[in-house]
């Protein structure tokens, strides 16, 4: 049975590629963190292989050992993938020793399994030398083997590499089907999945993960700390905070984008649409933001955020990137509304 839920298109798509045995030999499975591509690329790796009469059963052996990491033909690479001995530091890029060694792999038949799977997660990462060697791959695939690349940023990918794989593209869920899905399917009392359902934004495997693991919220509540103290902090303060996240692109990268949920709120709370904002525990918070700050200065912030996402993905110093941050963001001084805020700067 398939797992993944609320992809209707992208499951119609791959179920009928099975059904008439006209898979493609690579696939770009694109949408937000944690929407659900790695879980479709399980999906579809237990169906090539499984060994019941409908596939993926997630009954049998092979069904068993893929969604245990445990089967010799799945193989997924990305940052997180095993190092080399001696190396420490985190890794940037998937690099074109990843990809070599995939082509070696996918040149050897199967070894337990009907077919080979790569899943790259997250693709965009694939250095420049590692894309045009993969080039190989896509243009000339050896047989029984499927090519699963994830990513969030598709504009990060070359484009000869986009157009030599089928797309599928994942959306998010509405905040109603997520909530529904934790309710009934997983027990999670109603208020507690109305709280996820908004933060996911629509991405389930967030939602999913948040419901079992206090970290998630832990983190979110360290890091939206941490912003408000910035935001009455001096200037040495933000440029140390900004050292602290200037060697960790993905850290950097969910920052931002948490608080970009956050002044988005504090904008919509300016222009009472209280409805539609995410972070519906900190209601107090935001309306206090909505009554210090103009609804421009607001806007000049979030423009700010968004740009900084942008010089991230084209690798921009990450330190540079948020020390002009810190000097957009709005900074409040003594009695309530008095706000202190500059001209925005940018690289």
């Amino acid at each position: 049975m398939w797992q993944t839920i609320g992809q209707p298109k992208a499951l119609s798509l791959l179920k009928h590629g099975l059904e008439m045995s006209n898979l493609a030999h690579a696939y770009l499975f694109v949408g937000p963190p944690r929407v659900g591509k790695t879980a479709l690329a399980l999906d579809l790796a237990q169906a090539v292989n499984c060994e019941g009469n409908q596939p993926p059963c997630g009954e049998c052996q092979s069904c068993r050992r893929i969604i245990s990491g445990k089967h010799a033909d799945i193989t997924i690479i990305g940052l997180n993938s095993p190092r080399g001995s001696g190396e420490t530091k985190p890794r940037v890029e998937v690099s074109i020793d990843d990809i070599r060694e995939l082509q070696r792999s996918a040149s050897l038949p199967p070894y337990e399994g009907k077919c080979k799977v790569f899943i790259i997660d997250g693709a965009e990462f694939l250095s420049s030398e590692a894309a045009n060697c993969l080039l190989k791959t896509l243009e000339e695939p050896p047989p029984r083997m499927i090519l699963l690349l994830l990513t969030a940023q598709e504009s990060g990918l070359l484009p000869t590499v986009v157009s030599r794989c089928q797309r599928v593209e994942l959306r998010p869920m509405s905040s109603g089907e997520v909530e529904k899905v934790l309710v009934e399917s997983r027990g999670v009392d109603r208020d507690r999945a109305r709280l996820f359902a908004r933060l996911s934004q629509g991405c389930l495997g967030w939602a999913l993960k948040a419901s079992v693991d206090d970290g998630y919220l832990a983190q979110r509540t360290q890091r939206l700390s941490e912003m408000l103290s910035l935001l009455n902090a001096g200037w040495e303060e933000r440029f140390s905070y900004a050292a602290q996240l200037a060697n960790d692109r993905k850290s950097a990268e969910e920052v931002i984008n948490l608080w970009l949920i956050w002044w988005r709120d504090v904008m919509l709370t300016e222009c009472d649409s209280r409805q539609a904002i995410t972070n519906v525990d900190h209601i107090s918070t935001l309306e206090e933001w909505a009554q210090t700050l103009t609804l421009p200065e607001t806007k000049d912030f979030i423009n700010s955020l968004q740009e900084s996402l942008s010089q991230i993905s084209k690798n921009a110093n990450l330190r540079l990137v948020f020390e002009i941050l810190m000097l957009n963001m709005p900074r409040k001084e003594g009695k309530r509304g008095h706000v202190i805020s500059s001209m925005p700067v940018s690289l």
